[in-house]
């Protein structure tokens, strides 16, 4: 039971392996946040990769399994699955999908056939030296109308900033998203209908949202991750001191971050939701 103090974590790394990364002490590797980060401080992790490591994201994930508690209360639940890999889609109803579902496979995709082409796929990937990436859906059922605000802060503007800090996350989308803009208003509207009090929409093609508030349909939303940067294969590069070079990835470095990507998609869902819930409790006392 919490006691109204700040709560504290702290996770030990006791498997570190920074001898492999020994080639990358003066060599960048290409898309990966180290150059950006020596230009930016002077200095770099090049043991790990320091905060540009997926490793970070484990007190992300410890502080998400705390705001999920509170949503919890609130009748919220969230759900997060692996949507795409690289070509091979998925098809999963995001009303019924379930944790269970999801876990039910090592790639935590709900829909089995699909599960199985995406675990060949990484695997094939892998023996290659390469990487691949793919997208994530994420769906919070149970959140009420009224959670967010209209301009600045608005909901599905937090929920981008908070998936797109995560690493190798480089878009973000809304209910139907960029396939709106191939629609007419006709087509892409969601349409109110009411039934037994409740008010409903038709469709949810705005992923339950509406001007950057909720309107109490399941909130959807995707992160597409990109390819892991770090990959067993030759690349061109340059050295610290700006030479043409070549570099080619050693250690353990997943082919496919999208497996793992899926608890930390739904910690962050779950901080920026429980953080629009205290500000609706702040105003209208809903807890």
């Amino acid at each position: 039971q919490t006691l109204g103090t700040p709560i504290a974590m702290l996770v030990r790394n006791a498997d570190q392996r920074s001898k492999d990364y020994g080639d990358m002490r003066e060599k960048y590797r290409p898309s990966h946040a180290d150059f950006a980060y020596d230009q930016k401080y002077g200095v770099r992790a090049w043991a790990g990769g320091g905060r540009a490591s997926a490793r970070e994201t484990v007190a992300r994930v410890a502080a998400g399994a705390v705001a999920k508690a509170l949503l919890t209360r609130l009748g919220v639940e969230i759900v997060a699955w692996v949507d795409r890999v690289h070509d091979l889609t998925s098809e999963v109803d995001p009303l019924t999908v379930n944790e269970a579902a999801v876990d039910a496979n090592i790639v935590r995709c709900p829909d089995g056939p699909a599960a199985e082409r995406m675990i060949e796929r990484i695997e094939e990937v892998r023996k290659l030296g390469d990487s691949i990436g793919g997208t994530i859906a994420c769906v919070a059922k149970g959140v009420p109308a009224g959670w967010g605000e209209p301009v600045f802060d608005k909901l599905e503007a937090d929920l981008a900033k908070a998936l797109l800090s995560l690493p190798a996350c480089k878009a973000f989308e809304s209910g139907d998203g960029f396939d709106l803009t191939y629609r007419r208003g006709s087509e892409a509207n969601d349409e109110f209908y009411a039934e037994e009090g409740i008010v409903q929409t038709r469709t949810n093609r705005s992923g339950g949202i509406n001007g950057g508030i909720s309107n109490g349909m399941p909130i959807l939303v995707k992160a597409a991750f990109k390819p892991t940067a770090t990959i067993m294969r030759e690349q061109a590069t340059i050295t610290m001191e700006h030479e043409n070079t070549t570099l080619t990835g050693r250690g353990r470095h997943d082919p496919c971050v999208l497996p793992r990507a899926v608890p930390m998609v739904e910690a962050m869902v779950a901080l920026v939701l429980a953080d629009h819930a205290l500000r609706q409790h702040a105003q209208n006392r809903i807890l």
